[in-house]
C-alpha cells in the first residue's frame, strides 16, 4: 500500500511534467550545494530545478504518460521544468554542464517529443525565439521591399526612357529654332 507522502510526491511531480513545456532530466552527482544553487539561479524565473527520486518520478512519468525517462532514471537525478522558453534552459543548463563537468545532461521531453542528451545540445544552440520571430519579421520585409521594387521597376524605366526621348527630341527640335 502506497504511503501518502509519496503518493504526494508522484502527484506533484506528474502535475509539473504535465504543466511544463519542457522537462529535461540530468544527473548532479559530485555537486556541491553552492553549485546546485547557481544553477537554479542560472536557469531563470521560467524554469525551475527539482532533485527528485527515481521510482516516483518513473511511476509519474508512466502516469503522464511520458516515457523519455526510460533507463535514464540511475542515480542521483534532478529534473528541469521549463514554463517558458526552452532553449533558454537548455543553454543554461549546456553552459553550466561546460563548467562543472559533474552535471550530466541525461534526456528530456519537449511538449511530449522525446529528447536525448544530443537533442538538447541542439536546442540549447538555437537563437531565442525573440531572435528567431526577428529574423523572420526581417525576411518578409527584405521580400516585401524586394516585391514593391520589382513592381514599380518597370514604371521607373518607364518614365526615364520617356524623359530620355523627351530630351532627344527635344534637343533636335531646339538646334533648328535657335538658327532660325
Amino acid at each position: 500500500m502506497a504511503r501518502p507522502d509519496k503518493a504526494a510526491a508522484v502527484k506533484e511531480i506528474k502535475q509539473e511534467l504535465e504543466s511544463s513545456n519542457a522537462a529535461l532530466l540530468t544527473e548532479y552527482r559530485g555537486l556541491t550545494v553552492a553549485q546546485m544553487k547557481d544553477l537554479r539561479r542560472s536557469l531563470g524565473e521560467h524554469a525551475t530545478y527539482a532533485v527528485v527520486k527515481n521510482t516516483l518520478t518513473a511511476i509519474a512519468a508512466k502516469e503522464a504518460g511520458i516515457d523519455a525517462f526510460d533507463g535514464h532514471l540511475a542515480g542521483p537525478t534532478a529534473i528541469a521544468f521549463v514554463k517558458g522558453e526552452p532553449s533558454e534552459a537548455a543553454k543554461a543548463l549546456r553552459d553550466f554542464a561546460k563548467a562543472n563537468p559533474q552535471l550530466v545532461i541525461k534526456s528530456g521531453v519537449l511538449e511530449g517529443s522525446a529528447l536525448t542528451a544530443e537533442d538538447i545540445t541542439t536546442l540549447a544552440d538555437l537563437e531565442s525565439r525573440e531572435v528567431l520571430l526577428a529574423k523572420a519579421a526581417g525576411a518578409m520585409k527584405a521580400g516585401l521591399y524586394q516585391a514593391a521594387y520589382l513592381f514599380t521597376a518597370p514604371l521607373v524605366k518607364t518614365v526615364r526612357t520617356v524623359d530620355a526621348l523627351r530630351e532627344k527630341n527635344g534637343g533636335a527640335e531646339e538646334a533648328p529654332a535657335d538658327d532660325a
